[in-house]
């Protein structure tokens, strides 16, 4: 995420970045290289413009020229102008005083939106506890109310649809029907267009007439950059909504629709989607993008990752397991599981400080963790208890129950002893560039 103009920026700060001394000829030369990485990565041309005056005038002052560690000074000009550009404070959906609270889903076909109605519905009922309904109000593709039944079963949510080709009906019946069964959210899905029309608008905006929602998101595809802006300002010229969703960000290596969103718009982003996975989906803090944009990774949100799936009883238990060197393959994975729910292990990766530069160019698949599991499973527990008892005829035996080679099944045995020394030792230390090398040697784990 972000790869492109992540390493161009810090690049350019990389130039002051250290020295005893800065002056404004080095500022304006670093700034200018700012400027290129911003326009490179399809960042808004005014927006461009406007950040690196902004820094340029703050980095001129009389407390950075004049400080002990001016090139720290600049660094943190630069992040906090890339937290005001991205919109400062976090911005979280309203919610009703009387349930339920309804939010409507608007954006073009593609852009991801019916997926992310059921991420948001996972999200507000895992994070929030909250109780929601889908309405089914793409009544025009068949399949996109199969998709969204499809994605509700998963999390075990309801969804409300009818035969008719009435959105404005089904949005209505949708508030109902979730007032008379006690569920306090109802999320709205609706027609998207290959591109802008006016039905289309003008569809959104009956069904924001007729039900009229507290929050009214725009779904867009950031990878479409400056499209993406150009899409967003259309939109809410017409439906003025209440914020933006960014999805297929993972894939997004420039991040210009990002940077350039809030100021164009003058909306906040309000979450942004990572994978298809359904878990894929987190609220956007701009201090937290920030960071990582400028290499400095982003712990809190991985902490919260975390949160989500591991027991603190667990997690306590575990730690005395490592200490005591207990540590072994049921537990390991029991914990690649956890992982793997936690999202895309690459983004997980890069919410480290200084993970992408030791991961760079070696992206971890997603799908590296199945022949591991595979073998796993293949053992007897006494096997994944004590992995010493693994002869050669053992060895084999898994192999061939896991669809692996014999050297697959000792490759793992031996990072997995190398990993629990590991482990072993960050317990005491804490040590995160051995947990990078533990993690960028496992076997399957390289692209």
């Amino acid at each position: 995420m972000f790869e492109d103009l992540s390493e161009k920026l810090e690049k350019a700060v990389q130039s002051v970045k250290g020295k005893s001394k800065i002056s404004e000829v080095n500022i304006a030369e670093t700034v200018r290289e700012i400027r290129r990485a911003l326009l490179d990565a399809d960042v808004n041309y005014e927006v461009a413009k406007a950040f690196t005056t902004h820094v340029k005038e703050k980095a001129e002052g009389e407390d950075v020229l004049t400080a002990v560690n001016p090139g720290q000074q600049f660094t943190k000009i630069v992040y906090d102008e890339l937290r005001e550009i991205l919109g400062g404070e976090r911005s979280d959906i309203k919610v009703a005083d009387v349930p339920p609270t309804v939010i409507l889903i608007a954006g073009l076909q593609g852009s991801g939106k019916t997926t992310f109605v059921a991420k948001l519905a996972r999200h507000l009922k895992q994070n929030n506890n909250r109780n929601p309904m889908l309405a089914a109000a793409d009544v025009y593709r068949p399949a996109a109310i199969d998709q969204l039944k499809t994605l509700a079963e998963q999390i075990d949510v309801p969804v409300y649809s009818i035969e008719q080709k009435d959105p404005v009906r089904v949005a209505k019946e949708t508030v109902s029907m979730a007032k008379s069964l006690a569920l306090d959210t109802v999320i709205i899905d609706t027609a998207g267009r290959m591109h802008i029309d006016e039905e289309m608008m003008n569809e959104v905006a009956d069904i924001k007439e007729a039900v009229d929602p507290h929050e009214t998101l725009f779904v867009v595809d950031s990878m479409t950059g400056q499209d993406a802006v150009n899409t967003a300002k259309e939109f809410n010229e017409r439906i003025n909504y209440d914020g933006v969703v960014l999805t297929k960000l993972d894939g997004d290596t420039r991040g210009g629709a990002a940077l350039s969103i809030k100021k164009v718009v003058n909306k906040p982003i309000k979450f942004v989607s990572m994978g298809e996975k359904l878990e894929s989906l987190a609220p956007f803090y701009p201090d937290r993008m920030a960071q990582r944009i400028l290499g400095m990774g982003d712990v809190v949100s991985l902490v919260e990752k975390a949160q989500e799936e591991y027991d603190e009883k667990k997690a306590q238990e575990l730690q005395k397991k490592i200490k005591k060197d207990k540590f072994d393959l049921e537990d390991f994975r029991e914990q690649l599981q956890k992982i793997q729910k936690m999202g895309d292990i690459n983004d997980l990766v890069n919410m480290i400080p200084g993970a992408s530069k030791a991961m760079k160019d070696q992206e971890i698949d997603e799908d590296a963790f199945k022949p591991i599991e595979a073998i796993i499973n293949s053992m007897t527990p006494e096997e994944r208890r004590d992995p010493d008892v693994l002869n050669g005829s053992r060895r084999k035996r898994i192999a061939k129950g896991a669809g692996v080679k014999v050297r697959d099944v000792n490759d793992l045995i031996k990072q997995f002893e190398q990993m629990k020394k590991m482990m072993k030792s960050m317990s005491k230390m804490g040590k995160m560039s051995q947990a990078m090398q533990g993690l960028k040697n496992l076997p399957f784990g390289r692209k």
